[in-house]
């Protein structure tokens, strides 16, 4: 998802380094939401807008989260459009906009709800004029001050857990994804599931040498088993989690790297050692209760925009940019 500090894309290849790697860039913005006194950045009703990617995994585990803690009414939204050029995101043009079949169909993106900006860049920009980082998304974006709050997902995410509790009906409030007594268990599954799995992807996928991607992809895999085996030994309750038998942030920071899996991982980046839905049945299951029977992630899932912005915005990988028609249907039912 990158690009470069004045907007060009980095382009699929250069996302690796000069030893054939990938490397993830860490995010610049790392301001918080807070309820104390002297805050600069304070929960309030309607004040924040999230932008995002529906393909970027990153960017859509915050979108998850926001429906799940009920912010949806108070956090509003924009959505680049799938394709990411050689000047980065853009969003939705006017005439693109008056051909959508409705206002909520956005697997084409939205136009941008706060300035019209035509591209993604111009916001870092209206943040900081000298900005000289990465264009990357997640953003959440202060209206009152017109400024960039946080661009790292992890962090945002954590925000939307705990930080609008206070405006929150007792439902959405009272929802737990981070409790005090499991953080560590989270904490220590997060950081190799995101270095292994999450990023683990992206190092295989733009890898250009061979011995990088041999060994990226096997890593890959052993951490996938890893995972198979935990869901294996949780499920004598009946809808298993990462831990134990409640759904957590680790839950969410997982589902999109593997709802994706097969639908783009296996034939773009070359993850083809297995498929979710035909060798890893506890994940699969797994995959499918949070996709079908819990809301907010099926609903902010676009497999349209997902499988387009992959095969048609890396032409080193893909350079005809055709999107493969299956795997069919992208995920299974629940049963």
């Amino acid at each position: 998802m990158a690009t470069d500090k004045r907007g060009n894309s980095l382009g699929n290849l250069n996302f690796a380094d000069e030893t054939g790697a990938f490397k993830k860039k860490a995010s610049t913005f790392r301001n918080f939401i807070s309820s104390a006194e002297n805050a600069r950045f304070r929960p309030e009703l309607n004040r924040y807008h999230l932008y995002v990617s529906m393909a970027c995994p990153w960017a859509h585990r915050t979108l998850a989260t926001r429906v799940l803690k009920g912010l949806t009414q108070i956090i509003s939204v924009s959505v680049v459009h799938w394709h990411m050029d050689n000047n980065g995101w853009r969003f939705m043009n006017k005439e693109e906009a008056s051909k959508r079949s409705s206002k909520s169909d956005i697997s084409n993106g939205t136009e941008d709800h706060l300035y019209g900006f035509d591209r993604f860049k111009q916001l870092y920009f209206k943040a900081d004029p000298e900005y000289a980082g990465r264009f990357t998304v997640p953003v959440l974006w202060d209206k009152k001050l017109e400024t960039i709050v946080n661009n790292e997902s992890s962090e945002i995410l954590r925000m939307f857990h705990s930080e609008f509790n206070s405006l929150l009906p007792s439902e959405y409030a009272e929802l737990d994804l981070y409790p005090k007594e499991k953080r560590h268990e989270i904490d220590e599954i997060n950081s190799w599931i995101h270095d292994n799995i999450n990023s683990g992807v992206y190092k295989t996928g733009f890898s250009t040498k061979q011995e990088i991607y041999d060994k990226e992809v096997a890593n890959v895999f052993n951490h996938l088993d890893m995972v198979e085996q935990i869901l294996a030994k949780n499920k004598e309750s009946f809808n298993s989690f990462l831990i134990g038998n409640k759904l957590t942030e680790a839950d969410i920071r997982l589902f999109t790297t593997i709802v994706r899996f097969d639908a783009v991982y296996v034939q773009h980046f070359k993850c083809n050692l297995k498929m979710i839905r035909y060798d890893y049945p506890n994940i699969h299951k797994w995959l499918r209760f949070l996709y079908w029977k819990i809301p907010g992630f099926k609903e902010t899932t676009d497999f349209d925009h997902i499988k387009y912005h992959y095969t048609k915005s890396h032409p080193g990988i893909n350079p005809n940019g055709i999107t493969p028609l299956g795997p069919v249907p992208n995920i299974l039912n629940y049963s």
